[in-house]
């Protein structure tokens, strides 16, 4: 699947709208995308994403859905009538749940967007899976979840860079690999425990990066942005 536009998502990671929109304002859309997440949505609901998307922005809905699969494909359906780019839900949540989202997206009318399954999430380790009784280690329990996805029609997983060689080499030059934790070079990993920089992620065979705090906390985004493209650009798989 070619990844055609900015290959760099910026998380909104703000509590509210007010904020959200004044660091929007800032940002040039020719440069990113943008992912709206649990909190923000919560607080500013489906017109915020909408707004976004009228101001020309591709909109990553990052809601991971995980319940019975006709409630997943319903909540799917409800997404992509928002005109978003991108969607997810919990690979765990099983074949049923992961085929239902997949015909629930393929029934809208007009452009679809793409559907893409969570793995684990960037700040489970080994030891957080042997508490949930998972067995294989996060790499091999990754493989299994993005098979499964692949296997039910999904567009991509979301994934750590460090599994991303992996899963790249399983799956494919056309399956999506979105990973977060993406950080600038010399910055710390903050919450989450599986991150590289952005360079090395795209040769590591990531498809789309996204970055938070790295751009939003910047005091010029868009030159962090450009910076960031450049050095992906000179990246192997760029």
């Amino acid at each position: 699947m070619e990844t055609r536009g900015p290959r760099i998502i910026v998380a909104l990671d703000y509590p509210e709208a007010g904020s959200a929109e004044a660091f929007v304002r800032t940002l040039d859309a020719s440069l990113c995308r943008l992912k709206v997440g649990k909190e923000l949505f919560t607080a500013a609901g489906p017109k915020f994403v909408e707004g976004l998307v009228r101001q020309g922005f591709d909109v990553f809905l990052d809601l991971k859905f995980h319940d019975i699969p006709n409630t997943v494909a319903q909540a799917c359906k409800s997404t992509a009538r928002l005109g978003v780019w991108m969607l997810n839900v919990h690979a765990l949540g099983g074949r049923g749940m992961l085929s239902a989202a997949r015909e629930a997206v393929d029934s809208i009318a007009g452009p679809r967007p793409h559907l893409i399954a969570v793995t684990l999430l960037t700040s489970m380790t080994a030891e957080d899976l042997v508490d949930l009784g998972i067995e294989g280690g996060v790499e091999d329990s990754v493989s299994r979840l993005a098979a499964l996805s692949a296997r039910c029609g999904l567009d991509g997983v979301v994934c750590s860079a460090q599994e991303a060689s992996r899963l790249r080499a399983e799956r494919g030059g056309q399956f999506l690999l979105v990973t977060p934790g993406i950080r600038l070079a010399g910055e710390g990993a903050q919450d989450q425990k599986r991150v590289t920089t952005a360079r090395d992620a795209i040769e590591m065979g990531a498809s789309y990066l996204v970055m938070g705090r790295s751009i939003t906390r910047a005091k010029e985004p868009n030159a962090v942005l450009r910076a960031t493209i450049q050095a992906i650009a000179s990246a192997g798989s760029a």
